[in-house]
């Protein structure tokens, strides 16, 4: 085995398909050194000239997007003429999006004794760490902004998903000055690393909350920004006069997409007592049907899980529910094949001390919960330490409205979950992470303020 290289596993098979090249912490030290150096020329670089170059990278992007989502297919899993295809296009309409934001100038005073202004400026080198269920689009939710706001970026992403990274990465130094976006990949405390460098101004990072934590703690001595987007346990509320035969398949997508590998997808669901066996019966009707195979067979729907990790503790999270009298109406066991293949499962039965309900499961399995009462319903969603993202869904927006406002969370949708737009925030509270992504919101947090007092 090569010492200078790692292997990259296909989650449909299991076996090792590629071979990533792995970076040392000596080198994480001269790559940071690079985007120092690029970064007083990067930042002195006009905004509307650095936005020139988000649109010129998603041009590139998008003459490679086919063998672009054919690689993160292989890698990720996720089916490649839907959701790799797709999660391509997102990253097109990001990049896009991203380069026409304009941080303001805010004026807070002018008049005889002074004007006051308030200005964002660039911080200087930002680390992003990615995650590996969307590699891509992650990534340039990290880049993208951070480039247009005149930061340089190293970015490390998962050792699970390396490649599609990479690969965008390249595409986009294609038409980036030299040192301004970098990247390495690696194992074996990489991240930790980049989290103490002291040539290192902020830390962006999507992933686990232990990580998180971790992440936190290395950045502590050097006071870095952060932004972490972190775990979600996201509760969706079924109210009773919610039409099913409507709202179930949005639901459906919305707890499913991605094999459940989403931070915002729906992993609790709790059903008003009046419907909730005939919702139950429906999404476990489509979970019997789902196609479940390889991203590369043009039958599939849903993949794989990523790794053997995340297989394990779904595995895990499923057998629990069985031995807590859970009914499965559909899936419950793993595929008896190669590969992380685990079928979209429905349970119902099981209280709030299962498993499957207390821990992000992060994959295919939906428990459902009766409830009574809306605000008992409210109570045990908002039980959680984690808070990225609720929804509610009725047929009465008003009253919809103003309970989603009760949920303790980042995002709270309506009759929706886990939609995203590249204009608005999105982030958590409680243990779902600090700071937030997207708009002028999230370019700000690459940003720092610098009031300006002229004396009249």
């Amino acid at each position: 085995m090569n010492a200078a290289s790692f292997g990259v596993i296909d989650p449909a098979t299991g076996a090792e398909f590629a071979r990533c090249p792995l970076a040392t912490i000596a080198e994480l030290g001269s790559t940071v050194a690079a985007a120092r150096e690029a970064w007083p020329h990067w930042a002195a670089t006009p905004i509307d000239e650095r936005a020139r170059h988000l649109e010129a990278i998603a041009a590139a992007i998008e003459t490679e997007k086919d063998s672009l989502a054919r690689l993160l297919s292989r890698e990720q899993g996720k089916p490649l003429h839907t959701a790799a295809a797709g999660e391509i296009a997102a990253a097109l309409m990001w990049t896009r999006a991203t380069a026409t934001l304009r941080p303001p100038v805010d004026l807070l005073q002018d008049d005889a004794t002074a004007r006051i202004e308030v200005h964002r400026k660039p911080l200087g080198v930002v680390a992003s760490i990615t995650p590996w269920n969307y590699p891509v689009l992650i990534a340039v939710w990290h880049i993208m902004p951070a480039l247009l706001a005149g930061n340089t970026v190293v970015i490390k992403p998962s050792s699970y998903t390396p490649l599609s990274t990479l690969r965008l990465v390249e595409i986009a130094n294609r038409v980036l000055p030299r040192g301004v976006l970098n990247a390495l990949a690696g194992e074996g405390g990489l991240g930790q690393a980049m989290s103490r460098h002291p040539g290192i101004d902020k830390v962006v990072f999507t992933g686990s909350t232990a990580t998180g934590r971790s992440i936190m703690a290395g950045a502590a001595p050097t006071l870095k920004h952060l932004t972490l987007e972190l775990g979600g346990n996201d509760a969706a509320i079924v109210l009773e006069d919610a039409p099913v035969e409507k709202v179930a398949a949005k639901i459906f997508a919305k707890a499913f997409g991605n094999s459940g590998q989403t931070c915002a997808a729906i992993k609790r669901l709790y059903v008003h007592e009046r419907i909730h066996d005939q919702l139950a019966e429906d999404l476990a009707r489509r979970a019997r049907e789902a196609r479940v195979g390889p991203g590369d067979e043009a039958a599939t729907q849903f993949g794989p899980l990523q790794n053997r990790a995340q297989f394990t503790l779904v595995c895990e999270l499923a057998e629990d529910a069985r031995t807590r009298g859970g009914r499965f109406l559909a899936g419950g066991r793993p595929l008896d094949r190669a590969g992380y293949f685990f079928p979209l499962t429905i349970v119902t039965d099981v209280n709030d001390d299962a498993r499957v309900v207390k821990e992000e499961q992060f994959g295919p399995i939906l428990p459902l919960l009766r409830y009574h009462d809306v605000d008992e319903a409210l109570a045990r969603a908002n039980a959680s330490e984690n808070g990225l993202g609720g929804s509610i869904w009725s047929a009465n927006l008003e009253r919809a409205s103003r309970l989603a406002k009760r949920l303790e969370c980042g995002t709270a949708w309506v009759n929706d979950h886990a939609t995203l737009s590249p204009l608005a925030p999105f982030g958590g509270v409680k243990q779902s992470g600090i700071g937030v992504e997207f708009g002028l919101y999230g370019l700000g947090e690459y940003m720092s303020l610098q009031t300006v007092r002229i004396a009249r």
